[in-house]
Parts: structure tokens; C-alpha cells; sequence
């Protein structure tokens, strides 16, 4: 091959030429105003955060057809269940704004899926955004993840009060329907916790009364006794083996010390943290824990009242969090991960979001876990398509990339 460069060295420098050519011509989508804005007047409210400093935001002005358009997006992160707890949080960035500022140039919000303004990627919301209206806004979403995903259950019928009638008002909740699941495995220690975090934070009087006339004011933060009063339409985006909860609020190693043989808690570690090996790292006696979780979820979820106004969507995947992430957004319906009734989430929830048709659909083939992250050729695949619709505008790119293909 000699001391000069061959021809694969030097395609790929065309190549390497050729996307940087593209980044200078093509308009950049998704990279917007991520400005955190410290709400200053909330503190002589005292709605502030754990260690006394004000409340941020993100704001994201919205544009075209979205400039009076609003997507109210609660961040995610769990709760703390008892003072040390909070104590400890409250030096993390989870706990106070000062110290989400000191890590937030290290890890900036993400804002794809959903907040996504790329159609290719968003085909269905990509207008919808964060804006501030001079006028009434048009449409809003309220939505979430995890905690911020129960955070929008829990608020959205007194969301929709801050705005007139004719605004057209939704929800979503992502991965925010957290099960008690009474009588399962793991309800007691469920219970338990939540009860930690009513009592912790004084919840019991600003929880809805809808519920805490009916029951334990503790038990109205499990989403199974809410929803049925949830006037606003709602759509949840679900995973029958939801992550989260099989590892920490179900089958927590505390808990199933006592509850399992010991060969088979010393490969739980590898059988429940590492996504990537999830179907092969697995006995079947872990499989029937997490297959024990699958029933319930998908049995709590069905009690609920059949209700047209809500939506949801509940695939097999081991995953926890969907609407800020790309492939599971929308890329998982190109790899034929994450699809029900021949659409993916982002799909599904914009036609439902539209009054396109209603959804309704839960995975009941697969009662194991699935990994259904997407592999690198099929991000590679769809970083193709993208940039080979960039290159028809440009002719001399057009050009280049028949040398480059012409040379190997």
C-alpha cells in the first residue's frame, strides 16, 4: 500500500468534505434558543426548588404555523422520600437551579422527539412549540417524563382551566403511569414509598379530591386512581416492562433478596441493567418477575374506564422515557421496533393529537422484554436519505459525490 494514502483513506476525506459541505448549505433544524430563564419572582411565593433557589425555565419561540402554539414539557428525574433524601438531592442539579446551571453547558436539554422542528424527524408536531404569544394561544400541550410524565396527569384538567374554550387543550404522559397494582408483587413496597413521598412533601391536601375523598390520600399518586376523573383528553406512551419501575419501584434488589433463590439474585445486576443484553442475560426465573409486572401493568391499565378521549400506546420494549428521543420517536418505526397498528409513537400520537382516528393499542405478542434500540447501519440508513435529499439542491455536491463514488 505504500507510505501514501489509498483510495478508501481518501474517499473518506472526500466524504468527511462533503458533509461539512453540507452542514455550511443545508438549513439546521433542532438547534434552537436554550436559554434558561430563573423565575426570580416565584421565591416570595416560596415555590422554589430544595435548596431555596428560584424555579428555570427553557424557553424555545415557536415560528410559521406554531407561532401561537404552545408544548409545556415537565422534565423528569423521580422524587425524594424522606428529609436526608431531600437533603441530598438538593446539592444535585435534580434539586437546585444553581447547580443545574454550573452542569447545563456539559449536558444541554435534549430537544428531539417531540420538540423536534425537523418534519423529516416530527412529522406530525413539528410546528408546535414553546412560544409567547401576543395573542390567545391556538393549541397547547401539556407533557412530560417519568415524575414529569405523572406530573401531567395529576395537573391536566387544571391546566386546561388557564385557557379559553376555544383552545384546543391535550395531554401526554410519557412513561408516567406508575401502577400500584394491589395484590402484585412489589404493591406493599410501592405503597410504601409513595406514602414516603405524600407525607414527606404534604401532599395530602393538593393531591385531587376526586380521589382523596375516595381513599388514603397516599394511594392518589398511582395514576390508576386518577385517570378515570381526568376530564381534558389524555394520551399515555407506555412500556409493559417499563424500566423504571421493574428495577427500582418492583423488584428493587432490597426487596427481592427475600423473594428469590440466591444464584438467581446474583444475576439480576446483569439481567436488569444492561439493556443491550436483555433478552440473552435473563433466566427464566427473572423472566417470570418481569412477565409478573407485564400482567399487572397491562391489567391496571385496562380497568380503567374505556374512555375515547384517552389514548395510548404500550409496546414490549425494556425502555423508560420516549417523547425527547429520536429513535424511539420516530427512527423505531423505520427499524420495525415500536410499532402498533402499522404506526410508531410519534405517529400515533400526532393522529390522535389531530383527531386523525383514536389509539388505542398495546404489544400482546411479545410477553418478553424486547431491546429495540436501534442499531448503528439503520442510523446510518437514515442519515442517508437525509443527506442524499440535501445533495438534489446542490449540483456541484451532486457532482462531487459521483467523483467520490466513481474513485472507489
Amino acid at each position: 500500500m505504500g507510505d501514501g494514502l489509498n483510495k478508501m483513506e481518501i474517499a473518506r476525506y472526500l466524504l468527511l468534505f462533503l458533509m461539512w459541505a453540507l452542514a455550511l448549505t443545508t438549513q439546521v433544524y433542532g438547534v434552537r434558543d436554550r436559554n434558561i430563564t430563573l423565575l426570580e419572582s416565584a421565591v416570595a411565593k416560596g415555590a422554589v426548588c430544595l435548596d431555596g433557589t428560584p424555579p428555570a425555565y427553557i424557553y424555545s419561540k415557536g415560528y410559521g404555523e406554531g407561532a401561537n402554539n404552545w408544548i409545556v414539557y415537565i422534565q423528569g428525574g423521580g422524587w425524594c422520600i424522606s428529609l436526608e433524601d431531600c437533603h441530598n438531592r438538593s446539592m444535585s442539579s435534580l434539586g437546585s437551579s444553581t447547580r443545574m446551571m454550573a452542569v447545563y453547558p456539559l449536558y444541554p436539554p435534549k430537544m428531539d422527539g417531540m420538540l423536534d422542528d425537523n418534519a423529516t424527524y416530527n412529522p406530525r408536531l413539528y410546528f408546535l412549540f414553546f412560544t409567547c404569544p401576543s395573542s390567545l394561544p391556538i393549541a397547547v400541550i401539556l407533557t412530560g417524563t417519568s415524575a414529569g410524565g405523572l406530573t401531567t396527569i395529576l395537573h391536566c384538567d387544571n391546566f386546561r382551566t388557564h385557557f379559553s374554550q376555544s383552545t384546543t387543550v391535550k395531554c401526554i404522559s410519557d412513561s408516567g403511569f406508575f401502577i400500584h397494582g394491589e395484590g402484585s408483587i412489589g404493591a406493599d413496597w410501592r405503597e410504601e414509598r409513595y406514602f414516603n413521598v405524600v407525607s414527606t412533601h404534604g401532599l395530602a391536601n393538593l393531591l385531587p379530591t376526586s380521589c382523596t375523598t375516595r381513599m388514603n390520600p397516599a394511594l392518589c399518586l398511582f395514576p390508576e386512581y386518577l385517570i378515570n376523573d381526568v376530564q381534558t383528553p389524555l394520551f399515555l406512551v407506555e412500556s409493559a416492562f417499563d424500566l423504571w419501575q421493574v428495577r427500582y419501584l418492583s423488584f428493587p434488589k432490597v426487596f427481592i433478596q427475600n423473594l428469590i433463590p440466591p444464584d438467581t439474585l446474583a444475576g439480576w445486576d446483569i439481567c436488569d441493567h444492561d439493556t443491550t443484553t436483555i433478552v440473552s442475560q435473563c433466566n427464566w426465573t427473572q423472566y417470570s418477575l418481569m412477565k409478573d409486572f407485564r400482567a399487572t401493568f397491562i391489567q391496571t391499565l385496562k380497568s380503567l374506564d374505556n374512555s375515547s378521549s384517552i389514548g395510548y400506546f404500550v409496546h414490549s420494549c425494556y425502555a423508560h422515557g420516549h417523547v425527547l428521543d429520536k429513535k424511539t420517536w420516530t427512527c423505531s418505526s423505520l427499524a420495525g421496533h415500536n410499532v402498533l397498528a402499522n404506526k410508531g409513537i410519534g405517529q400515533a400520537v400526532g393522529d390522535w393529537y389531530f383527531n386523525h382516528s383514536s389509539f388505542q393499542e398495546i404489544d400482546m405478542q411479545n410477553d418478553l422484554p424486547r431491546n429495540c434500540d436501534v442499531i448503528l447501519s439503520q442510523l446510518l440508513s437514515t442519515s442517508s436519505v437525509w443527506m442524499f435529499s440535501s445533495i438534489r439542491s446542490h449540483k456541484f455536491l451532486q457532482h462531487l459525490l459521483l467523483l467520490i463514488i466513481a474513485y472507489i
